[in-house]
């Protein structure tokens, strides 16, 4: 774990401060602004641009190391694409979850023809190292071109309604698009929604579909993880 730790030195504040931060960030919907005025409450004076740099440079390092440790997720995957403006210009923000709503990956594009079909679909193949056993969309012809080329053996299901998860799933995507103003560039969304989608993942424990002692056992795991990854 040592060899791995994420490097806090140069840093004024030490790791739980810096973590904490980067959490509440990506746990909430928050704004920089936000997570300084919640630190100053505690009595911790950093300014916003710092929590920023350290969500910039520390979130990515925590995904990376958090994507390791939860490795391949459900063997059905539920893709779909939402748009987003960047700079006037529409982008499409492509998703994959999987069947217990986890996000599986996301990669933004400037288009969703078969070749960004496809160049999505290599980066799931990737980070799964596996094809799906169901692959569920939309009936966008791009998928299906893709589905041919990349995943054969996978059932593909395009019936109406089958995709319903995935198309809720982008609701908190767009809430903290509009707490967010938006993205000033592609680099910028890119880098955030991975970091965001793998935190959620952690901490998204199903509260409804659980007893309370239960939802408040996978909760204290889910901390001691963070605490592990983060070394705070």
């Amino acid at each position: 774990m040592k060899t791995n730790a994420p490097s806090y030195r140069g840093y004024r504040f030490p790791p739980d401060i810096i973590s904490h931060a980067v959490w509440l960030y990506h746990r909430f919907c928050l704004s920089f602004r936000d997570v300084e005025d919640l630190l100053v409450e505690r009595g911790i004076t950093v300014s916003y641009e710092t929590i920023r740099q350290w969500c910039r440079k520390f979130g990515t390092e925590y995904a990376r190391k958090l994507r390791r440790r939860q490795g391949r997720l459900g063997d059905t995957w539920h893709l779909d694409e939402l748009f987003v403006t960047i700079q006037g210009q529409r982008r499409y923000l492509w998703r994959a979850i999987d069947q217990d709503g986890d996000v599986i990956d996301i990669l933004v594009q400037a288009h969703r023809d078969q070749r960004a079909a496809e160049r999505f679909f290599r980066k799931l193949l990737k980070g799964q190292e596996r094809e799906p056993r169901r692959l569920v969309t939309d009936k966008l012809r791009s998928y299906e071109a893709a589905h041919r080329t990349l995943m054969p053996s996978a059932l593909h299901d395009t019936e109406r309604y089958a995709n319903n998860r995935a198309e809720v799933s982008h609701e908190p995507v767009r809430q903290r698009e509009r707490q967010m103003r938006g993205f000033k560039s592609v680099a910028q969304a890119q880098r955030f929604w991975p970091v965001h989608g793998v935190i959620q993942n952690l901490f998204r424990v199903g509260r409804h579909l659980l007893r309370s002692l239960n939802h408040r056992l996978l909760r204290s795991r889910s901390f001691l993880v963070w605490q592990e990854v983060t070394c705070a």
